[in-house]
């Protein structure tokens, strides 16, 4: 009986990991609005009364993608080894953590900002939404706290990782479009001047 369930649960963890994989291309080449369950079912090689059994809608789909982009990027960050205890080790090995994750997987980088959705997370209940920023934001927390650790006020450290979380995904994003090529420039040697720069202000702090 208990081997029974576990098979019926691998084949649900299989056809549900079909599904996500199927929406992830609906949703790159068609946007959230302009997919369709039938279409996700489709590339999925099942009937959409079928996914409708694992998700009551296609946003909800979206949210799941996320979802599991956003642990993978929390897997990245917490394996981002500085090295040395120093909190300025602490701080560059973290934010190359994220920012490493998104230069190496720009997909995710649409996932996590929209860029398939319009800019907006329409349709996704508010708290999903608010879960999923949670999520993000934990991704963060290791470079406030180095920060924190480096110093900086409560106010202070949260101001400057939000700076630098601004600045690192802006460089993403021309690097992404590829717009960084008309400035001759490398999104990734852009971002380590400005993290030097940010550790040069925090040790004259």
């Amino acid at each position: 009986m208990e081997a029974r369930l576990l098979r019926q649960q691998a084949l649900s963890q299989t056809r549900r990991a079909l599904v996500l994989d199927a929406a992830r291309a609906v949703f790159e080449e068609q946007g959230i609005e302009g997919a369709s369950i039938r279409e996700i079912a489709k590339r999925a090689g099942y009937t959409p009364g079928a996914i409708y059994s694992y998700f009551d809608s296609k946003e909800a789909i979206y949210g799941a993608l996320l979802a599991e982009s956003l642990d993978r990027l929390n897997a990245a960050v917490d394996r981002a080894q500085p090295e040395d205890a120093n909190p300025a080790s602490r701080l560059k090995a973290k934010a190359l953590g994220w920012f490493g994750f998104y230069a190496e997987n720009p997909r995710e980088l649409d996932l996590g900002f929209y860029l398939v959705h319009g800019l907006a997370p329409r349709g996704l209940t508010s708290d999903l939404n608010q879960r999923l920023n949670a999520r993000l934001h934990e991704a963060l927390q290791p470079c406030e706290r180095a920060l924190l650790a480096a110093g900086l006020d409560a106010q202070g450290a949260e101001r400057e990782n939000t700076a630098l979380f601004a600045h690192g995904v802006g460089l993403l994003l021309l690097q992404h479009t590829g717009r960084i090529r008309m400035f001759r420039q490398d999104a990734k040697a852009l971002f380590d001047h400005y993290l030097s720069g940010l550790l040069a202000r925090i040790a004259r702090h």
